[in-house]
């Protein structure tokens, strides 16, 4: 049997901080860019998905830009934002693997203080099997230690396991230590994608 190891954000809830700047920016679509590439930027978040407290992270970035400081301050306050709600082709999937009483695990890049609210929101990420979260350990995808964390936690077989996940990095990382994986973008077909690996869905 093929175990279905799945990542969480833009596979099973959707995440995007422009959701939230795009308002915030009032359409400045170009001064949003340069925010994003500039002041609260891709490296800065995965600090957070490392383990970093937001309130700390936030203020020394803060003190950096002190002009940006509310856009700032408004990754955290305002993160509720940035995810708008789950993919519901994906997730009525994870439903029928779980009303099947089929093991599917999760390796997730997220915040320690932001995984336990979007378990609140979504109550569909509690159900895993097994979920290995980068903020409660102290590395991110594509580190191979985050994959071999999953497998030796919860005795798994590399093999085994197929990865889904949005980023390609983060799919080379799980094939770099002997699991399948399937590079799942946004708009990705999943059932079709995983029917093509041979797995029953």
């Amino acid at each position: 049997m093929t175990i279905l190891v799945f990542d969480v954000g833009n596979v099973l809830i959707r995440w995007d901080p422009r959701f939230l700047y795009e308002r915030m920016f009032e359409g400045d679509v170009a001064r949003m860019e340069w925010f994003l590439a500039n002041v609260c930027t891709n490296a800065w978040n995965l600090e957070m998905d490392r383990g970093a407290p937001y309130a700390e992270h936030v203020a020394a970035l803060s003190a950096r830009y002190p002009e940006w400081e509310p856009y700032i301050r408004a990754f955290d306050t305002r993160w509720q934002e940035m995810v708008p709600g789950d993919i519901a082709p994906n997730t009525a999937l994870f439903e029928r693997l779980l009303e099947r009483s089929e093991p599917v695990y999760g390796i997730t890049n997220f915040s320690r203080e932001k995984w336990a609210d979007a378990c609140a929101r979504f109550p569909l990420l509690t159900r895993f099997t097994g979920v290995v979260v980068s903020g409660h350990e102290g590395v991110i995808k594509p580190d191979p230690v985050i994959y071999r964390l999953l497998l030796d936690r919860y005795g798994l077989e590399a093999g085994a396991c197929l990865f889904i996940d949005d980023s390609e990095k983060n799919v080379a990382g799980a094939r770099a230590v002997g699991m399948r994986a399937l590079h799942c973008p946004l708009g990705f077909d999943l059932e079709a994608g995983l029917r093509a690996e041979g797995v029953e869905v």
